[in-house]
């Protein structure tokens, strides 16, 4: 015995029994939190064994690296690389609680984001997270403490070679067994679980950064011709305007509101005997409402600003990352911009910083005239949500603002108090929480009644300001508020089970398109976010025709049903495919065989649209096609500070800018 743990501890002091002990444990932590805390749906057999062993080729890979050190620092270079991907594994299980998603290269750059979300991410971390750093620290303390010794001698450039050819006939063979279960894993690599699921965490990190770099690639290489493809498709995709209703809101303002985090399940949904969102409900039997309910939020890492990007300009968010971060110097055809030839002012209300989402920069692409954010109210500290000013005070706030604005006027309200984490003063709370035991879950249903009561005061004031019978009021959910990993807590909430197809059921938002003198209505109609910008343009009297604009008017009879999801998947009346699986719609079965190749056809056309959304924003290929009677933006026209800021408006920019009004 005595013999066993001494030849035992002898391998320990070579680097390279040091070495396969780091790459065993984190092999093994890999595996276990890839297992633990991903929802990565594992059915089978061959992909319980893919799971378990894509981290062992990256683990070689990557701890590798340290063998082109010399000495001593060969383990100080294992220890970064093995602590940094810790860090990696940890970052990813924090950002998927929420997200349900995996971070991306691009979502890393959105830096100017963090130091607004620390509630989130406060509200996100779990004491047993430190459990992913302890082997970092046996680690180091079996260096520091000389348990292990440090080995001068250095592998032969063969051996080191040998072993990375090993890491990646290792991973190799992950790709092509993962091929034989998913064929076309990485060029059709729309969903990212996907991804981990098959080649695991590292893996996935080396092919988002393939695919960002790819991306970015895209606007250099992108000439005029790349137009070409994308003008055929919108054109032939272009759905008419029903003559019932083009025009009827011609001549009118515009007011959009955007219901943070609020889900389709919410409407008539009844807590300890009182209805959650009283007024919500209410407008769906007003007499001028059309009330959709099998309307879908599309969005993807972006969320709210996926939500803007999608409405303002009929084009998907990115696949990684947020447009509105990576693409705010584009040229794009957005609705402030159509508008504006026909006379209209545009404007956005945010009671948050500017930079957040870069709205600041990437507005002035849109063409919007006037952005009052957090600068132009006042922030009273009792009245501040986790992400900026509640909903009630902000209203208030905006509202002589929004009276100052030249009408006829584009507007846009991003509301705040119902957003993760959902946190809520008790004294302004008018509903008790849910009882599930999930805290967010339970506390969901709280900011939803205020941002209910908070929406019915300013309806109110938009009657005593004598904009509302004038004015086209849409409201929809931009984005889930409760995701995948409370299905549990949901179960409870809903009285059934959330099954995948339940799960996709779930992603419906409200929408609500309010038009003076219209009739109203429920609607069926299955549509998504992207269907939003031409719908409202041709009830503005303006053709979308000439426009390349990847939705469909709700209401035309030509309306495109099909709603894809930015992971590939998509909803449609007949037949939905969710996680690489066909159901029927009407029943939520999986769907027979015969119907396949129906499905496919569904499959394709919707990756097909993401496809070329993603060409268009990634190529910038706006630059090259201007619809007739569509003057291009141009950015220097707008400044966004409030007038008594320093760097104050030009003269010619003051014109443009709403002065703030008095407290009178």
């Amino acid at each position: 015995m005595n013999t066993l743990l001494q030849k035992s501890h002898g391998i320990f002091n070579k680097y390279i029994g040091f070495f396969f002990l780091a790459v065993f444990l984190l092999w093994m932590k890999t595996y276990i939190t890839q297992m633990t805390q991903f929802n990565l749906g594992i059915e089978s057999a061959l992909q319980q064994f893919l799971l378990f062993i894509n981290p062992l080729g990256s683990s070689l890979l990557f701890l590798g690296l340290a063998f082109f050190f010399k000495g001593r620092r060969k383990y100080i270079a294992l220890m970064v690389i093995y602590f940094l991907l810790s860090f990696l594994l940890f970052a990813n299980v924090v950002y998927y609680r929420f997200f349900n998603d995996f971070i991306t290269l691009p979502t890393l750059t959105q830096t100017q984001n963090f130091g607004d979300v620390s509630g989130s991410i406060s509200a996100l971390l779990n004491p047993a997270d430190f459990l992913l750093f302890v082997d970092v620290l046996v680690l180091i303390g079996l260096l520091v403490f000389k348990v292990v010794k440090i080995e001068a001698k250095d592998m032969s450039r063969r051996r080191v070679a040998a072993l990375i050819y090993v890491s990646l006939a290792v991973s190799f063979a992950n790709l092509g067994l993962a091929e034989t279960d998913r064929p076309e894993l990485l060029t059709r690599g729309f969903d990212r679980n996907y991804i981990v699921k098959y080649l695991g965490m590292y893996n996935y990190t080396i092919y988002d950064a393939v695919q960002s770099t790819k991306a970015s690639a895209q606007r250099v290489l992108a000439d005029s011709s790349d137009t070409t493809e994308v003008i055929n498709f919108t054109k032939s995709n272009y759905a008419e305007p029903n003559s019932e209703y083009f025009g009827k809101a011609e001549g009118m303002n515009v007011i959009y509101v955007h219901l943070e985090s609020i889900q389709t399940f919410l409407m008539d949904y009844k807590l300890h005997g009182e209805e959650v969102t009283p007024f919500l409900n209410s407008l769906t039997r007003e007499e001028n409402t059309l009330y959709f309910d099998n309307f879908f939020h599309q969005t993807a890492q972006g969320k709210t600003a996926d939500a803007e990007f999608i409405i303002d300009n009929s084009l998907y968010g990115l696949p990684q990352g947020s447009a509105f971060t990576t693409k705010g110097m584009n040229t794009y055809h957005s609705a402030p911009g159509i508008l504006k030839d026909k006379g209209y002012t545009s404007a956005v209300f945010h009671g948050n910083s500017g930079s957040f989402w870069n709205r600041n920069e990437i507005y002035k692409s849109f063409g919007f005239d006037h952005f009052f954010d957090a600068s132009y109210y006042d922030l009273k500290p009792e009245e501040m949500a986790d992400y900026g000013l509640h909903d009630k005070p902000f209203f208030e706030q905006s509202i002589p603002y929004l009276e100052s604005l030249p009408q006829p006027f584009y507007s846009k309200f991003i509301t705040v108090s119902h957003h993760y984490p959902f946190q809520l003063d008790q004294e302004m709370a008018t509903i008790e929480p849910h009882t599930t035991g999930d805290k967010s879950v339970d506390n969901y249903f709280q900011t939803a009644r205020y941002a209910d009561e908070a929406l019915k005061e300013f309806f109110e004031q938009l009657k005593a300001s004598g904009l509302y019978e004038n004015s086209v009021i849409v409201m929809y959910g931009d984005h889930y508020g409760i995701s995948k990993n409370h299905n549990r807590a949901m179960e409870q909430v809903l009285g059934k089970e959330v099954t995948p197809f339940e799960s996709a059921g779930l992603q419906r938002v409200p929408l609500f398109i309010r038009v003076p003198g219209m009739e109203g209505g429920v609607n069926h109609e299955f549509g998504g976010q992207i269907d939003l910008m031409p719908t409202l343009m041709h009830l503005l009297g303006v053709d979308t025709k000439d426009y390349l604009q990847f939705g469909t008017d709700l209401l035309s009879e030509q309306h495109d049903d099909l709603v894809p999801f930015r992971n590939g998947d998509f909803m449609s009346p007949t037949i939905s495919s969710i996680d690489g699986k066909f159901y029927d719609s009407t029943t939520g079965e999986l769907l027979e065989e015969e119907r396949f190749e129906e499905a496919e056809k569904l499959q394709d056309s919707a990756e097909q649209k993401l496809a070329l959304s993603d060409k268009v924003v990634n190529g910038d290929l706006l630059r090259f096609y201007t619809p007739e009677n569509f003057e291009p933006v141009d950015r220097s026209e707008y400044d966004y500070k409030p007038d008594d800021s320093e760097g104050a408006n030009t003269e010619a920019e003051s014109e443009k800018t709403v002065e703030e009004p008095s407290n009178e």
